[in-house]
């Protein structure tokens, strides 16, 4: 049994990151890959969610675990960005059962996350973490589907919520921008699904308050 795990989200402005976790048995790599599953940013939304499917249907396990904008503060006020990566890939890790795991590095040294994860997440399985993971192992590429899948369906939640458009929450996306511009320069305060302690959004505040 094999476990890939990536994340999405780890850099937007607004919205929640999703680090997801996917155990499949090593033959069904083959059908991962005949379903030409490869890293999410090389896929349009509509196939990410064709293959999302597709590989839910052909995986022993999953976990996919949340982190909103808002925990994300309060955890950077006692921890960096890194040891909050660690915190959330094991706590993945920890709810999946799988012989060896491939990790998405989200450190500059990608052994020492796969050691810090395994640490934190105690678990006896292999762990391996490599950059671009996500492009060279297919249970990765599926892992950063499923998480990608979730994170897009979380920023239409929002929009609908708050009747407006966000777009991808990102600090290159000008309708991002100009969402939390007309925010805060409405309601003088950020609004509570963007990041606080970016540096895009500290900026946006300081120009109206």
């Amino acid at each position: 049994m094999l476990l890939g795990a990536d994340e999405a989200g780890k850099g937007p402005v607004v919205g929640s990151m999703f680090v997801a976790g996917l155990v499949i048995e090593e033959d069904k790599l083959f059908d991962l890959a005949g379903f030409g599953v490869k890293d999410s940013k090389l896929l349009t939304p509509a196939r990410r969610e064709i293959l999302a499917k597709k590989i839910r249907g052909i995986a022993a396990d999953q976990y996919i675990l949340e982190v909103k904008a808002q925990v994300i503060d309060e955890l950077r006020l006692v921890m960096t960005m890194n040891e909050i990566m660690v915190r959330s890939f094991s706590t993945v890790v920890a709810n999946l059962h799988a012989d060896r795991g491939i990790l998405d590095a989200a450190d500059v040294n990608a052994q020492r996350f796969a050691d810090r994860v395994k640490a934190a997440s105690k678990t006896s399985m292999i762990l391996q973490a490599e950059h671009k993971a996500d492009q060279r192992h297919h249970e990765v590429s599926a892992a950063s589907i499923l998480a990608k899948v979730r994170r897009d369906a979380s920023m239409r939640e929002l929009e609908a919520a708050m009747h407006c458009k966000i777009g991808s929450g990102y600090p290159h996306d000008q309708e991002t921008i100009n969402f939390l511009t007309e925010w805060v320069k409405e309601k003088r305060e950020l609004p509570p699904c963007a990041r606080h302690s970016w540096a895009t959004a500290q900026r946006i505040k300081a120009s109206f308050i």
